[in-house]
């Protein structure tokens, strides 16, 4: 009897210790194998404590002011906070850091209407600014500007822009830089500028303010300094004298040092445009609004970035002067509506951007972007009606651009959705009324003042400083 118990006895305490075992051997699979979670209880979500939610609220609402205020007004003047609203935001801030410190360590994406600058190394290992608006800031007095002298860079900068050169006096507006709300736009130096663009080429496509743009970036990355190490290369694009021309219709340079090309093609209305009969020296020309330019089309597998702009050209006294007549389809447009002024405009404009857009599956190196418009500052008149524009001190110090969308419609329209990138310049340059030539230019005729072009150095130096941010 007493060895049957003692069997017995033996075999249970082999059948706990393989159950056991086998508890073990399951707990440890459970804890090392992600996809047995699945049969666990469910959990309880993660709840917030009504205070948190509250300040995410509170600070939603304060932003969407903010935005609502900007859309209102345009400009708000950045000392506009009091010192008591300083004070209860800083106690919020506080607050709410005292709060999150102890909480359990866990990322929460939610979303945010602030723009932070994130850095993305890519192109030739340049730092990328993300999520950057970069038309959201102010302008503010900076003694490292201007980039370049006024006196200087002869090689480059046409006398009819040099403003230093001519009888203006101020020059306040040569110190100003402008500077993004909610990030940092990175520093210009031509150095950098000519290591990120080695062995590449970027060509600015458009009007005269195209022209002001490309030659402030050539004064920009030379520092304004003579230089032998550059090579006139515009026969490779076609750029020479045509006969009964005065200039070609573009410039071509390339630094032989890291092989960059900086050219400039002129195509005020950035459509096609080509004589009807090209034996009748009277000829009208067709304008093709549905067609890019036949240089661009030409040689866009040349380019590594590429700027287009539009805008100024595009009144029915230029399209008169210059005997171009609407063509869409390749045919003489008869739709009325697409003959007013601004819908022809709009449809080249989608036409151009919808074309390069198509091209950059084909060249993945390319970057393209499409400037937005240059703002005019007529008072009192237009151009040839006694318009001016003679305020000498810069209206812009201490006010803020808070728009979330640009001021050019039209621009940021075409560009929706594509890969085209937008350089948005018009809403900083708005605030520079006193940055333009004025009744200073060296051909001013007796009431009649640009007040459309800009002096160099001067407000098309922040474009670049923009695009150079971007690529």
């Amino acid at each position: 009897m007493k060895a049957g118990f003692n069997g017995l006895r033996g075999k249970e305490i082999s059948l706990i210790s393989i159950v056991l075992m086998c508890a073990t051997i399951l707990l440890w699979s459970w804890e090392k194998t992600p996809g047995l979670t699945a049969f666990l209880p469910p959990q309880s979500p993660l709840q917030f404590s009504s205070e948190i939610l509250s300040s995410v609220s509170d600070e939603e609402t304060k932003h969407e002011g903010v935005l609502e205020a900007g859309k209102s007004h345009g400009v708000q003047a950045s000392s506009s906070l009091t010192t008591s609203e300083a004070k209860s935001n800083e106690a919020k801030e506080e607050k709410n850091s005292k709060q999150e410190e102890p909480k359990i360590d866990l990322v929460i994406n939610i979303p945010q209407k602030s723009y932070i600058p994130v850095r993305k190394e890519s192109w030739n290992n340049a730092t990328e600014y993300k999520a950057c608006n970069y038309a959201k800031g102010k302008w503010v007095p900076d003694n490292k500007h201007p980039l370049y002298s006024g006196f200087g860079c002869k090689q480059w900068l046409s006398a009819m822009w040099a403003c230093r050169l001519m009888q203006r006096t101020d020059f306040a507006y040569e110190r100003l830089r402008w500077q993004p709300k909610d990030c940092q736009m990175e520093e210009f130096e031509g150095s950098k500028f000519f290591r990120r663009m080695q062995n590449k080429t970027l060509a600015f496509v458009g009007d005269s303010l195209g022209r002001q743009q490309y030659q402030s970036l050539m004064c920009m990355v030379t520092g304004g300094e003579e230089t032998n190490d550059v090579e006139d290369v515009g026969k490779e694009y076609g750029l020479i004298v045509a006969e009964g021309s005065a200039r070609p219709n573009g410039w071509a340079y390339r630094f032989s040092r890291t092989n960059t090309t900086i050219l400039y093609y002129w195509s005020a209305s950035l459509c096609d445009v080509e004589p009807i009969d090209v034996n009748n020296p009277d000829t009208d020309y067709a304008m093709h609004l549905d067609r890019p330019p036949a240089f661009l089309r030409q040689f866009i597998h040349k380019f590594d970035v590429l700027v287009l702009n539009t805008g100024h050209h595009w009144n029915r006294g230029k399209l008169n002067a210059n005997r171009w007549v609407m063509h869409v389809g390749g045919v003489p447009n008869t739709d009325r509506k697409i003959a007013v002024i601004w819908a022809a405009k709009n449809l080249t404009i989608r036409s151009v951007v919808s074309w390069v857009d198509s091209q950059l599956p084909k060249y993945p190196g390319l970057k393209a972007f499409y400037r937005t418009i240059s703002p005019r500052h007529f008072f009192g008149g237009e151009w040839n009606t006694g318009g001016s524009c003679d305020n000498t001190k810069p209206m812009s110090v201490g006010k803020e651009l808070l728009d979330e969308e640009s001021s050019d419609q039209v621009a940021a329209s075409a560009v929706k959705g594509t890969r085209v990138k937008l350089l948005d310049i018009t809403g900083p340059s708005q605030l520079r009324d006193e940055g333009h030539i004025s009744r200073y230019s060296l051909t001013a005729k007796p009431g009649v003042q640009d007040c459309l072009h800009w002096c160099l150095p001067g407000v098309p130096d922040t474009w670049n400083e923009m695009l150079f941010a971007q690529i």
